[in-house]
């Protein structure tokens, strides 16, 4: 098996480039940063007109950017979306577990749904590479949300093997809480503290794995480097208290309001339709075959017979705490002050 940890080319130059969901936090920044890397185009996909709009007056210097106005649901406005395509970055979805939780119906449309249609269009013609993003809500499921990403996980994963011959290639990434991505909880937090005085926290302890957008759009972009097909990349990151990321937040954005941090009260609502107190980035099931480096973790799919000889090998070993899976019941919290460094790198306090 090709090593997929060693540094190649930059293999994006040059490549035509679909986003869907491309105006969204993490599609948006995506499509920022690819430009990096000199592509030939990037399609923005995206069913949201005035999103649409006001991303193309920021983008209007570059010739490469190009908006499209779909849904994915509507799999022949993909396959002509796709035509000449050579990557896939597939970000549209339905991501907020309360609202897939009162609509079902609606989370299996998009995320699921959606999805099979993303394959089946890169298929028909015949697309490099498909990456998908996927969420920590997939593993050890009690949600709608959660259940309906991680069939999509499944689809994209067993696209692989069903594509007969075609090129395509079919990875997904997971992430955590992105900092500062739309509906994030510090935006709520920000919301709050600006028009109540007030922050409204679900459980104190809860924990939650967090990670900031240039970290999760790296790990995408890395991934559409180094993918060989069938993988899941993760990137190991820290977790946070609720708790302490309300206090965090009171402190840093009371200023600018001219508010007395005390002054602003918590009031504890208990868990949200489908929440649950810790998130999982992978189940023990799925550290069976996973590879680990200093930062990811990656699983491998299961009929990887390669892979599968390099842990009888014990060359593709897991820490004592990854063979049990990867949970944020058995990582200690970052401290107030670390959490208050990570918010303050990011600008998300002005």
């Amino acid at each position: 098996m090709v090593n997929p940890f060693k540094n190649k080319v930059n293999s994006l130059k040059n490549k035509v480039i679909l986003v869907t969901g491309g105006c969204g936090s993490i599609g948006s920044e995506i499509v920022k940063q690819l430009l990096k890397y000199s592509p030939r185009q990037i399609r923005v996909l995206d069913n949201r007109e005035t999103e649409e709009f006001h991303m193309q007056q920021e983008f209007l210097e570059y010739s490469n950017v190009s908006f499209l106005i779909g849904d994915i649901r509507d799999k022949d406005r993909l396959k002509m979306a796709m035509e000449g395509v050579d990557i896939v970055f597939h970000a549209a979805a339905l991501k907020h577990v309360p609202l897939c939780e009162y609509n079902p119906f609606e989370a299996v449309k998009t995320n699921v749904n959606g999805t099979q249609n993303i394959i089946e269009a890169a298929l028909v013609n015949n697309v490099e590479k498909v990456i998908n993003i996927s969420t920590d809500k997939v593993t050890n499921t009690i949600n709608t949300m959660g259940a309906t990403k991680l069939l999509a996980e499944r689809l994209i994963a067993s696209a692989q093997y069903y594509k007969g011959k075609k090129r395509t290639i079919f990875s997904s990434v997971r992430f955590g809480n992105v900092m500062g991505s739309n509906g994030s909880v510090i935006e709520l937090f920000k919301n709050q503290i600006s028009k109540k005085r007030s922050i409204t926290l679900t459980h104190p302890d809860m924990t939650r794995f967090i990670m900031s957008i240039s970290q999760a759009v790296n790990l995408v972009l890395t991934t559409a480097q180094k993918m060989q097909g069938g993988e899941i990349f993760i990137l190991k990151m820290p977790i946070f208290r609720l708790k302490d990321l309300a206090e965090v937040v009171i402190e840093g954005i009371s200023p600018k309001y001219n508010l007395n941090p005390h002054d602003i009260k918590i009031k504890i609502i208990g868990l949200r339709p489908g929440e649950r107190m810790f998130e999982d980035l992978m189940t023990e099931e799925e550290s069976k075959n996973a590879f680990e480096t200093k930062n990811k973790l990656i699983i491998f799919p299961k009929i990887e017979i390669s892979c599968w000889e390099k842990i009888k090998k014990k060359k593709c070993s897991l820490s004592k705490t990854t063979k049990r899976g990867y949970s944020s019941k058995d990582i200690l919290p970052l401290s107030k002050a670390k959490l208050k460094e990570l918010i303050l790198n990011e600008g998300l306090f002005k």
